[in-house]
């Protein structure tokens, strides 16, 4: 029976636990999404506190971690989402894509309506890919898919 949780408390202290214990083990998250055989993207969210794993993938994500059964049942939990805080982000990365929907966010919007009509992309039914590839001009460049089903608005 799946439950949920109202507190992100919990999820929060079990977040600080896993990546304190990835960093022990100096394990990937890739390895650990193998181990949980699920993209990087979700079980990144999911140890991260912001999924619920199924339980095969969290019982094998605690063994790799070295975490307890509770946290393997708390990693199951659907848990309150949000991991910004109700104001600027302060990380750089994270002000990143926040600076980026404040420039783009509603070229997206334009983009997005023009094509689909009134809706909205899910962030449910929806996928997630960082890849690294090489800048032409030198350097770097990070790559980000963000692909989520499109649900239209329906009257009633």
């Amino acid at each position: 029976m799946p439950h949920a949780q109202f507190d992100p408390t919990a999820r929060a202290a079990l977040a600080v636990a896993a990546v304190e214990a990835k960093t022990r083990k100096d394990v990937t998250w890739q390895q650990i999404a193998d181990a949980a055989e699920l993209s990087v993207a979700f079980v990144t969210a999911a140890v991260l506190g912001q999924q619920a794993l199924p339980k095969k993938s969290a019982e094998a994500v605690a063994e790799l971690l070295g975490l307890d059964a509770d946290a393997a049942l708390l990693l199951q939990t659907i848990p309150t989402r949000g991991s910004i805080p109700d104001r600027i982000p302060t990380d750089p990365t994270i002000y990143r894509f926040y600076e980026m929907l404040q420039v783009y966010g509603t070229t997206l919007k334009a983009l997005v309506h023009e094509q689909f009509g009134d809706g909205i992309i899910s962030a449910i039914n929806f996928k997630l890919e960082v890849k690294k590839v090489a800048d032409p001009e030198g350097g770097e460049r990070a790559v980000i898919t963000l692909d989520g089903k499109y649900l239209p608005t329906k009257p009633f």
